[in-house]
């Protein structure tokens, strides 16, 4: 990148509960992106350290996005009452008010376009299913899925998901960053973005593809864009399981399902990040644009 735009933490409250983030402003913003992060990561997911290149807040910041990638109810500062705001509803309007809080004195463009990757997914579906969720610009998932890949579904077969098993971490660690010539050599394993992951987030798992995630895409009003890895190793990918993915979407008014070449799960940190990264924002952009044409036709 030719510049390097600045990333800040912040902390807002939102009833007592502390939640944090990083920023990174655009002075006059086509439209904010929010970024939700997947499991035990943290906002700095979007924002690699030492790796400014694989930074989705960076390269979006240039092009004129501000970009606000929150650490999800139970990371960060609010982990410490993880357990008190485990229930979805409590999640999606601690999300709504955090997110509300930070932005309400900056200007945000177009609107929110909202961006998520793994277990990020379902705070995401739900914030997007919500019924103030249909005034988002746009949704940008990755890294999730409807059936699991049979690798990843023999570990889980295998063990418990409790994270309590170090074989069962080995492996799904293996996994989650195979294969490990598309990251850089500093990157594999997560060590400079990891986090401790809430224990909700094992119920989490047990219900999301065979009940929530259907359940809730049916009720998301607004265009998707959908992407995984062509190595992905966590959840099926391939043309068919995109298609039965897209199909899920049946109150989206336009579905995009994307496979990103050279990408294993973590799309966000590979060496392909940067062309992920300009894919999911050209569909920003797209909503962006699509949403002045509206207004256009309603003065019209």
């Amino acid at each position: 990148m030719t510049s390097s735009p600045l990333v800040r933490p912040l902390v807002v409250e939102v009833d007592g509960i502390p939640m944090s983030a990083l920023l990174a402003e655009a002075p006059h913003p086509r439209a904010v992106i929010l970024a939700l992060h997947g499991g035990a990561s943290s906002s700095r997911y979007f924002d690699c350290p030492d790796e400014p290149d694989l930074s989705l807040l960076r390269i979006g910041a240039t092009l004129g996005f501000t970009m606000l990638a929150l650490d999800r109810p139970g990371y960060g500062q609010s982990a410490r009452f993880a357990a008190e705001i485990s229930a979805p509803a409590t999640r999606v309007d601690l999300a709504y008010a955090a997110v509300e809080q930070i932005l309400q004195s900056r200007p945000q463009g177009a609107g929110v376009f909202l961006l998520a990757h793994s277990i990020g997914c379902e705070l995401a579906l739900r914030i997007a299913a919500d019924e103030r969720g249909k005034d988002l610009l746009g949704l940008e998932l990755a890294g999730t899925g409807l059936h699991h890949h049979a690798a990843t579904q023999e570990i889980m077969n295998a063990r418990p998901w409790n994270g309590t098993r170090p074989g069962r971490a080995k492996g799904m660690r293996s996994i989650l960053w195979h294969p490990a010539h598309l990251y850089p050599a500093d990157v594999v394993g997560g060590a400079s973005i990891g986090s401790p992951g809430p224990a909700y987030e094992g119920t989490v798992v047990d219900t999301w593809a065979a009940r929530d995630f259907p359940a809730l895409a049916a009720h998301v009003q607004v265009p998707v864009h959908f992407s995984l890895g062509d190595h992905e190793m966590v959840w099926q990918s391939g043309p068919a399981a995109l298609a039965d993915i897209a199909a899920r979407f049946t109150a989206s008014p336009r579905v995009v399902v994307h496979e990103q070449v050279d990408a294993g799960h973590n799309l966000s940190l590979g060496l392909s990040a940067r062309a992920y990264h300009l894919k999911a924002l050209s569909f920003a952009e797209e909503c962006v644009v699509a949403r002045g044409q509206a207004a256009l036709r309603k003065v019209m």
